[in-house]
Formats: C-alpha cells, sequence, structure tokens
C-alpha cells in the first residue's frame, strides 16, 4: 500500500465525526427510554422494543462489517458507507428525538431499528478506516486515541444540553431531547463532510475471495482475537454496571440527587483530559501494558468510595474524576490493539477483513453493557433496593458495595487477558514485513 503522510490535521479531521456518533448514542441509552415513557409507552413496551432493536442490531453489525470489507469504490471501501449512513441518520434521528405526538409502539420501533442500522453503518465502517490509515504501531493508538477524545467531547457537549437548559430555562424533557436531537442532525453532516473531504483513504491491494467455511476457521484459531474480545466484553460490563446503578447510588447513597448531572459531567471532563496522556504512556510503554496499567488504577481508585461521606460534594467530585480519566484508556486501547490483530488475519486469509473485525469488537461490548443491566436490575431486587421507597442503611450498604466491587469483578479479568499479549511493537513490524514481501511476490492475488 502506498503511505498516506498521517499529520495531526489528517488525523483530527478523520476523528471529528465521533462527536456526532457518541452525541447519538449517549441519549439512546439516558434519555431517550424515560423520555417515550412520558410520551405514553409503558415502561415494559419501551424496554422490549430497546431489547428487541438492540438484537436487531447485534445481527446487522457483522453483515454490514462484512460487507464493507468486500465493496470497494473509487472512493475506497470505507467512505461510501460513511455517506449513505447520513440521510438515514438524520432521519431516524429527526424522528426518535423530536416525534409527533401521540406516539405508537410501532413508531418507536421502526425508526429505532432505521437508526441502529445507521448507527451502525457508521460506526464499524469510521472504526475500519481509522485501522486502516496507517500501518505504524503506534501511529494506530493515536488514531484511535482521537477518536476517542472526539468521542468524549461528543458525550460531554449532549450531557451539557440538558444542564444548561435546566439551569437557564426549566425546560422540560421534550425540550431538551429535542435540542440534542438537533445537535446531532446539525453536527453529523458537518463533521462527515469535513472528514470524507480531508482524510482520503489507503489504496487496498487485491483481496483473495474467502469462503464462509475458511473464514469460519480462521476467527476460530485466532487467539489474539479472542483476548482482545474477551478483554472488551469485560470492559463494557464494568460502566454497564456503574453506569445502569449511577443515579441511584448517587441519589440514594451519596445522598447528592441535585448532583448527580454535574458529577456525571465531571467524570467526562476527566475523561477528556486523560485521553492525551494514555496515547503518550502507549507509545512509550506499548499498547497492552497501558491498557492493564489503566486497568489496575480502575481497580484501586473505585474502593476509595469507601471513605466517601454523603453530602460530600467535592470527595465524590474528586474520586468519580479519578475513576473517570481511565474511562478513554481501555477503548481506544483495545480498538488500536486490534488494528494489529486484523494483520494477523490478513496474512493468513489474504484478505483485509478490517470491517468484520470490529463488527465483532462492537458486538463484544454491547454483550457486555446488555449483561450488565441484566444482571445488576435482579440485584438490586434481591438486596431489597427500591427508588421509590426509603431503603434501609443496610440496603444502601450493599448497594454501595455492588457499585464499588462488581465493575472489580470484570476490570481484573480484562487486565489478566493482555497479560504477556505477544502482539508488541516488534512483533507487528514483523507482520506488516511478511504482508509486505506476499504483496510484492503477488501475495494478495491468491
Amino acid at each position: 500500500m502506498s503511505d498516506l503522510k498521517l499529520t495531526r490535521q489528517r488525523i483530527i479531521a478523520f476523528a471529528l465525526p465521533a462527536i456526532p456518533i457518541s452525541a447519538l448514542g449517549l441519549p439512546l441509552v439516558v434519555y431517550v427510554p424515560p423520555f417515550y415513557s412520558e410520551l405514553g409507552l409503558s415502561l415494559s413496551v419501551v424496554g422490549n422494543i430497546f431489547a428487541l432493536a438492540r438484537f436487531w442490531d447485534l445481527i446487522t453489525d457483522p453483515v454490514l462489517g462484512t460487507l464493507s470489507d468486500r465493496w470497494t469504490t473509487q472512493i475506497g471501501r470505507r467512505r461510501p458507507w460513511i455517506i449513505l449512513s447520513v440521510p438515514l441518520l438524520m432521519a431516524s434521528a429527526y424522528a426518535l428525538f423530536l416525534p409527533e405526538q401521540p406516539v405508537s409502539a410501532s413508531y418507536l420501533l421502526t425508526w429505532l431499528i432505521l437508526l441502529y442500522v445507521g448507527y451502525t453503518m457508521l460506526s464499524i465502517s469510521h472504526m475500519s478506516w481509522g485501522a486502516e490509515l496507517s500501518d505504524d504501531y503506534h501511529d494506530r493508538a493515536r488514531v484511535q486515541g482521537w477518536r476517542e477524545f472526539s468521542l468524549i467531547f461528543g458525550m460531554l457537549a449532549v450531557l451539557a444540553i440538558p444542564a444548561v437548559m435546566q439551569q437557564t430555562q426549566n425546560a422540560n424533557s421534550t425540550t431538551q431531547v429535542g435540542a440534542m436531537g438537533w445537535f446531532v442532525v446539525v453536527t453529523l453532516p458537518i463533521t462527515i463532510v469535513v472528514s470524507v473531504w480531508k482524510v482520503p483513504e489507503r489504496p487496498t491491494p487485491p483481496q483473495s475471495t474467502i469462503g464462509f467455511v475458511k473464514s469460519a476457521k480462521i476467527l476460530a484459531r485466532n487467539r489474539l482475537l479472542q483476548r482482545v474480545l474477551g478483554a472488551n466484553f469485560l470492559t463494557g460490563l464494568a460502566p454497564g454496571v456503574t453506569g445502569s446503578i449511577y443515579i441511584f447510588f448517587i441519589s440514594d447513597v451519596m445522598a447528592l440527587p441535585d448532583w448527580s448531572s454535574a458529577i456525571l459531567l465531571m467524570y467526562f471532563l476527566a475523561s477528556l483530559i486523560g485521553v492525551p496522556g494514555w496515547i503518550w504512556l502507549s507509545c512509550r510503554l506499548g499498547k497492552h501494558q497501558t491498557f492493564m496499567v489503566a486497568m489496575v488504577w480502575m481497580a484501586l481508585v473505585l474502593p476509595l468510595l469507601l471513605l466517601v461521606p454523603p453530602g460530600s460534594l467535592w470527595l465524590n467530585i474528586l474520586v468519580n474524576a479519578l475513576y473517570g480519566v481511565t474511562m478513554g484508556a481501555s477503548p481506544f486501547l483495545l480498538r488500536s490493539i486490534l488494528a494489529d490483530v486484523t494483520d494477523w488475519d490478513n496474512l493468513e486469509s489474504g484478505s483485509q477483513r478490517t470491517g468484520l473485525y470490529y463488527s465483532l469488537l462492537m458486538m463484544s461490548n454491547k454483550f457486555g453493557y446488555a449483561l450488565a443491566v441484566g444482571v445488576t436490575y435482579p440485584l438490586l431486587d434481591w438486596i431489597g433496593y427500591s427508588p421509590d421507597l426509603q431503603n434501609t442503611p443496610e440496603t444502601l450498604m450493599e448497594l454501595k458495595l455492588l457499585f464499588i466491587f462488581a465493575p472489580i469483578l470484570a476490570i481484573l479479568p480484562a487486565a489478566a487477558l493482555l497479560w504477556r499479549f505477544p502482539l508488541n511493537v516488534h512483533a507487528q513490524q514483523m507482520l506488516r514485513q511478511q504482508l509486505i514481501e506476499r504483496d510484492v511476490l503477488g501475495g494478495g492475488d491468491r
């Protein structure tokens, strides 16, 4: 492949679409479900619709990832899918965030499925494009690190919208959700136009045709992929647990119900500040070693909440910020490590299947988040917690222990999975050299 100079300006231009990607994803988890229950749909109906749409999303992920690997155009393999996702996402975001009332269950399900299809098209293609911008071990960390920086910036921006509106306009949920929808609808085409215009794709050598059986066998024996997917599943499980009970923890355990949004904003701000430091460390220590440092940091910081008394705002902000510093580390490091793993697959299969690999990465993280909610809420019932009733001190202590120690049970095994991970900078350079020799000898045509 020819080498296109990967300047900081080009990396930033590439990363810009991550802002509307995260600005769309966060409200779908936090704000949109309760919003539709306020519009007249029951909680069970809303929950079932989101579960059904997410199940459909898990089916479309590998299909769209594989299609993006196989469809090559004059402007590349990834950018056409990104461009095609824009009208679908704009229409479905507008319909979901600014609905005409009254709404029905079929309305929510239809537009949610369409939105998830567009979201998958954009997310998988964007991650795959980033993985293919460079063959360099450290450049891949920089690309995915800046993408993570933009993702967190998008979360901060969309979280700030309801917070500011509450303080300045006393806006209701319809106005707040509508404003978040407009933010997505406006920023999506602007950021993608800049990215597609400023950042070319690198040309792809001729690809081998690989059958389903051979493909499945290669995936099955790719132990590097399995370790990365396992770590990604676990690092989705940990924030899924804390995120699903965060409001309960801050409101009832820490007795700060009016400060939950402010503490969350500080958490994301610390994450944003932390990303450049993790990029720097990964370029000096190595990506999997830096991942383990981040996981151990998280496991050491969370128990500090045991020392924070109820009602102590600044101590809560401090500990949550220290925990938040690590939030951006694992996603970009695992995406960058997976880019190196695709080199191994390319050598084995004769085909660059980055889209398929990143679809599997997205699926593993979604399973982690889904399992977190499925396990955590029954545990709340088991300990007798109710958000609508006065809970006993014993119940609140059990909720506190769940918030602190359940994520640690996922974090430490995730670190163990990448312990002595063999694909370091030297091994990756050897893989790249083998791929170059293969392509020079015409191996890419076999």
